[in-house]
């Protein structure tokens, strides 16, 4: 469309047709028939120019509002995010699908949804937007249903994402778009009469009624209430005669004011609106949905139902769904972390060994090399939160872990702060990594510790508990039998809303530099994995009580100690051996044959499952150990170690990871000859477990 210079031009034709059409006008005689021509023409260039060039909505504009406008009458959700993924703008279905209201700020789509198979896809379409690709992927969300996701980049670095559902492989009817992978509970729906007539023995007909009722006029005023609506709202004496928006909280009383004026003017089919009542005896908020229909008299019925459980249960299951998908984001985030980390940790050891201390360059040189460690501490505890690290469970007498913890414990709690250790004999076992669960304790006391700055008391109870099914924090509690484990404080305490997201990664209340706030995150991650449940019950000014519950093991002939195996004699590994180092990354690669090399060892590189395939098949090649990566495009590490064990059972075979052990030994990856090592790792750590398989194996071929 022409602007800026052309507009001018066209108002230049339009005034040059006025003066033409001033000067006719005034002097006939001077323009003649001739002019009388010339006027009409340009008048009718400068008519068509100017509509030419008038701003007016484009087409291409018109067919953006159409789509956007079918896209929320077919139950399609887009957003569009900016360049650091944050959403820009959104339909009312995407504020649907991610479970937030009008006034919220929409998550990035990576969170908009819930769930292992929704975080993973979702964080391979945010990476593809960030790089300015276009992808699409589907995934299913609940049995029958499934989305097509897809993302789109547009100018300024922004992306557009599409959430389309559609039904699976089911004939059943298609679900209305919304965030949770469980079915919403029944929708209430107001009674409305088939016709307006006079209400006879009001008394007699609502004031048993489960459900709080109430007659109002056009401003609120309550003309009759039963008990439930009073007990609702804790009101003492009868509401007669009272305004009923001063029973509701301030932020609720303009909508709920309007519903009943709409309603009392003979308006049927309103919508019901949300509202607030007095507070539990255990200060719990209290919700209910209030749904009106009209009287002949110019009055309204008000319906209140209480839906204080149903919301409970919705807030804490979609507490349930982030801490999953923000665990799943933080286990993808870490695993390119930890690749990232191998090559700086590597790099750095090599520069440390031609530059050792006293040269100028050491002191850099060892602070980064120090600090990359840091960083893969903290990796290794997003990995604990997002339950991807490496475990190694074993039967554990809870009594002796705690007991043995308790000296380093004191030392660690410091003066001022006493530490009670109280333990009930005969503890049941339980099945849990020992330095893990320590970490959870140790975790667990630290922040006891800092909770009391004036000191106070840290007591850790253990005990055998046998409970009944019932909601732990934003979990259900199955019904057996667990052992407990109680880190209680005499602190400052903690609101509902702090307890709310204190188990969120990089949470944390204080001061900047005094906490990465993974510590609860690592605990939960960690008490989770080990197939256990953890709450807190807190109140301002009375402490806290953090709760730990691990499953009942019983004792099995499984879990005796294992008997000692007579074992080959070691073969001297001095380097002569043949490796198949498979990796993508190339920077991870070069470091690994690098240091390798540097150790003697031939090494072959392959940048994919196929390439390191062929290798493997080629004639003539002798290999006597393959290190490969787990996650690779195309055909992943366990893929191509299936086919290489189908023609050389016997190869010894290392997988390298930023992910758990479990996370390839659930695929059947369970051989005597697969062994692991975990990234990051630097020089010794990869020639110690190279040297200790070898070692132990029979020279390849």
């Amino acid at each position: 469309m022409p602007t800026g210079a052309w507009r001018w031009a066209a108002l230049g034709f339009v005034l040059l047709a006025l003066a033409a059409a001033g000067l006719a006008i005034a002097a006939p005689q001077v323009a003649g028939l001739a002019g009388y021509a010339l006027l009409v023409g340009i008048a009718l260039v400068a008519v068509l120019f100017l509509f030419a060039v008038w701003p007016r909505m484009g087409r291409a504009t018109q067919d953006a509002l159409r789509v956007a406008e079918a896209a929320g009458k077919a139950n399609i959700a887009w957003a569009i995010t900016g360049e650091d993924g944050a959403v820009l703008d959104c339909n009312p279905v995407y504020r649907r699908m991610a479970g937030v209201g009008e006034q919220e700020s929409p998550p990035p789509p990576e969170l908009a949804l819930s769930g292992e198979p929704s975080a993973a896809v979702l964080y391979r379409l945010s990476r593809d937007a960030a790089e300015g690709r276009a992808r699409e992927e589907t995934f299913v969300v609940v049995p029958g249903l499934e989305i097509v996701a897809a993302v789109r980049p547009l100018p300024d670095r922004q992306a557009a994402w599409w959430f389309t559902p559609r039904l699976a492989a089911s004939s059943s009817p298609q679900p209305v778009l919304a965030r949770a992978a469980a079915a919403p509970a029944p929708a209430v729906t107001a009674p409305v009469p088939a016709a307006i007539a006079p209400i006879q023995n009001i008394g007699d007909l609502f004031r048993d009624a489960p459900m709080g009722v109430a007659f109002a006029d056009a401003k609120g005023v309550v003309s009759d209430a039963n008990a439930a609506l009073a007990k609702f709202f804790g009101a003492s004496g009868p509401l007669v005669g009272k305004d009923f928006g001063s029973l509701v909280e301030t932020s609720d009383r303009a909508q709920v004011m309007a519903l009943i004026a709409r309603t009392a003017s003979g308006e049927t089919g309103s919508k019901a609106v949300e509202l607030r009542g007095a507070k539990s005896a255990n200060g719990e908020e209290r919700m209910a949905e209030l749904f009106a229909s009209p009287m002949p008299d110019g009055k309204a019925i008000l319906y209140l139902v209480d839906v204080s459980e149903q919301k409970a249960l919705e807030t804490k299951f979609a507490q349930s769904q982030k801490m999953q998908a923000v665990g799943q984001l933080a286990g993808g985030v870490a695993h390119d972390f930890n690749n990232l980390l191998t090559v700086i940790i590597g790099n750095c050891e090599f520069l440390l060994m031609r530059h050792q201390a006293g040269d100028p360059s050491f002191k850099e040189i060892n602070e980064v090399h120090q600090n990359a460690l840091r960083a893969a501490a903290l990796v290794s505890q997003l990995l604990a939160f997002s339950r991807k690290q490496t475990m190694q469970p074993k039967v554990l007498a809870l009594g002796d872990v705690v007991g043995e913890l308790a000296q380093m414990l004191r030392r660690l709690v410091g003066e001022g702060i006493t530490l009670n250790v109280e333990r009930e004999p005969d503890l049941w076992a339980v099945h849990a990594d020992e330095a893990q669960l320590g970490n959870a304790i140790i975790n667990l006391v630290v922040n006891a510790r800092d909770a009391m700055p004036s000191g106070g008391t840290v007591t850790i109870r253990t005990s055998n508990q046998s409970v009944n099914a019932r909601a732990l924090g934003t979990a259900v509690m199955p019904a057996g039998d667990y052992v407990r484990i109680e880190v209680t404080d005499t602190g400052t305490g903690m609101s509902k809303e702090i307890q709310s997201k204190i188990f969120d990664p990089f949470f944390t209340t204080k001061p900047v530099g005094q906490g990465t706030g993974l510590g609860l995150a690592t605990v939960y991650g960690i008490v989770k994995q080990s197939g256990g449940f953890i709450d807190v019950e807190s109140e301002l000014g009375r402490g806290t009580a953090f709760n730990i519950y691990l499953p009942r093991r019983m004792i099995e002939a499984s879990d005796a100690a294992p008997v000692e195996m007579a074992q080959p004699a070691a073969r001297d590994v001095t380097g002569q051996d043949t490796i198949l180092l498979v990796e993508d990354e190339e920077a991870v690669r070069a470091f690994a044959a690098r240091a390798l090399r540097m150790r003697g060892y031939n090494v072959l590189e392959a940048g994919g499952g196929e390439e390191a395939l062929e290798i493997v098949k080629s004639d003539g090649v002798k290999i006597d150990l393959i290190i490969t990566d787990v996650v690779m495009p195309n055909m992943d590490g366990p893929t191509m170690v299936r086919h290489v064990k189908q023609l050389k059972p016997d190869l010894p075979v290392i997988f390298m990871s930023g992910y758990a052990e479990e996370a390839f030994r659930r695929n059947d990856q369970n051989s005597e000859d697969i062994h692991f090592l975990p990234k990051p790792f630097g020089l010794k750590q990869l020639a110690a477990k190279v040297k200790e398989v070898l070692a132990g194996h029979p020279t390849g071929g």
